[in-house]
């Protein structure tokens, strides 16, 4: 057994999950992680639709209006099929036997993949509500994802929850709720591949490739690239202990096999992708240069 002792470990830094207490009303780290995700992935997502040079004939079809409009929307996506995600692919058992845990979101327990749906629902509504091209719309949001997903899982390891694999790398960590090993710390491997290099990745999707000129090409490249990094970072975290290694193996995950559909969906989005120009829109505000 790997021990503290036997290897030279870093020290977790343990940050309390509250980061401001008022009375009675305690604001959590992970709370804040889910503002500053949207908040950020808000105002990329502004930046992207108001730039002429990233569009084809300078036109994009999604104003900055409908962007803070569809906040609204993308919001309770994220919370509810997050939330959903995580109760139907996780964690169903123990909310059967306490339902109003699932309402308890500050203590963590949100599925991407069911948050992915969530948003996918959210933005299926607001397009044919707002007369907005979906794919369109798909790949601003893809572009902006990013952002969420590395404050979140920065929260993950300010909560210590979602630890690795028990390891003797010389940057092991020993968490305080998982027992006395050295293990991997796997939400800062998925906070840098799932938020810094797969938005750098968008980046030049839409920036060097003028990607937005191809409908869903940057939604694929987003959703084969996190499937990659999902499985790829699995190998090196613990899988939800009510789950365990699926299919009698010893390293298939739950979020290994929710990732597949992902890749498949993603080099068909990628394959199919073609170029497409819009007319400028009646309603359209002035874009920035």
């Amino acid at each position: 057994m790997l021990s503290q002792a036997a290897f030279g470990v870093l020290t977790y830094p343990a940050i309390d999950p509250v980061f401001l207490q008022i009375g009675p009303i305690a604001l959590r780290w992970y709370g804040l992680a889910y503002v500053a995700g949207i908040l950020c992935g808000w105002m990329y997502g502004r930046y992207l639709v108001s730039t002429p040079r990233l569009w084809p004939n300078g036109v994009s079809p999604i104003t900055k209006t409908q962007i803070d409009d569809f906040i609204v929307w993308i919001t309770i996506g994220i919370v509810a099929g997050g939330r959903l995600g995580s109760i139907f692919f996780y964690d169903f058992a123990r909310i059967a036997e306490d339902p109003l845990s699932a309402f308890r979101i500050w203590e963590g327990g949100m599925s991407f993949h069911g948050g992915l749906i969530g948003v996918t629902i959210a933005m299926l509504l607001f397009c044919r509500t707002q007369k907005v091209p979906f794919f369109s719309l798909v790949d601003v949001v893809a572009a902006s994802v990013p952002f969420g997903l590395f404050f979140g899982r920065i929260a993950n390891f300010i909560n210590g929850e979602l630890w690795g694999a028990p390891t003797d790398v010389a940057w092991a960590m020993v968490f305080p709720h998982a027992g006395p090993e050295p293990r991997h710390p796997s939400q800062l491997y998925e906070a840098g591949l799932e938020g810094i290099v797969l938005f750098l990745a968008l980046r030049f999707v839409t920036h060097g490739l003028k990607g937005l000129g191809r409908p869903r090409l940057t939604a694929g490249v987003f959703i084969f690239l996190y499937g990659c990094a999902r499985i790829f970072v699995e190998f090196f975290r613990m899988p939800d202990v009510q789950l365990g290694y699926l299919l009698g193996t010893s390293w298939v995950t739950m979020g290994m096999i929710l990732s597949i559909p992902m890749l498949l969906v993603g080099i068909w989005a990628v394959l199919t992708a073609k170029p497409r120009a819009y007319e400028p829109r009646g309603d359209a505000e002035p874009s920035r240069v």
